[in-house]
């Protein structure tokens, strides 16, 4: 029993990677290149995510504590409570989304040594 338009076989894996190379290639200089916070990563689009983030939580922490509020009849305690735990809530969602671009606090770079300064310590 044989395959009729079975897979292809895997010497010309390399070609067809090479031709949907090319095409994603061709495809982004066809695009925008202007950086207009449209794409993902971009600086515009991250202030508007951490913002989003931030105004979210509060919303929801506000909403939270104004109906328990209303329900229970502890005007404005609990919308102080939620207040506090839905500002903690977004600056946790800040720091969890700046892990992922390497922004957390305490993250640096480590800088190669030029090199110059490379050459001459093996020298030495």
């Amino acid at each position: 029993m044989t395959e009729r338009g079975g897979p292809k076989p895997l010497k010309d894996l390399e070609n067809r990677l090479r031709a949907a190379r090319a095409e994603q290639d061709k495809g982004k200089t066809s695009s925008k290149s202007k950086d207009d916070g449209s794409q993902p990563g971009s600086g515009l689009g991250l202030a508007f995510r951490v913002t989003a983030d931030i105004v979210a939580a509060l919303v929801v922490g506000i909403v939270i504590g104004v109906l328990l509020d209303r329900w229970l009849g502890t005007t404005p305690w609990l919308l102080i409570v939620f207040f506090i735990f839905g500002g903690a809530a977004g600056v946790l969602n800040v720091f969890r989304t700046m892990e992922g671009y390497g922004y957390a606090a305490g993250y640096r770079k480590t800088e190669a040594p030029p090199e110059g300064d490379a050459e001459e310590d093996k020298r030495n």
